[in-house]
């Protein structure tokens, strides 16, 4: 599994619309598995991770006119772009 974890710099006053902006996204990648928003405890900002069956998927994701059209939405609650950290998940479990 392939994907990325992102931290989003979210605009005062931003954080409720950006997370309904991302819940009522109905996208759905070919080849994602799944994605997460965290709302740290400590913290202004989010926290979001994005899992893919493999980097070929995360790639075709990143560079689909649908998915930038998202991520302007996104960015109109953001003070910056987002922070991204990419790589290869070697380790997890779901538990049920």
């Amino acid at each position: 599994m392939y994907g990325t974890i992102f931290n989003l710099n979210v605009k005062s006053g931003h954080k409720e619309k950006l997370i309904e902006v991302m819940k009522n996204q109905a996208r759905n990648p070919e080849g994602m598995i799944a994605w997460f928003l965290m709302n740290p405890d400590d913290d202004e900002d989010l926290i979001g991770v994005a899992v893919f069956e493999n980097k070929d998927a995360h790639l075709a994701n990143a560079t689909n006119p649908d998915q930038h059209e998202y991520f302007v939405a996104i960015m109109e609650h953001l003070n910056s772009e987002p922070t991204w950290t990419d790589g290869e998940y070697v380790a997890g479990q779901i538990v049920t």
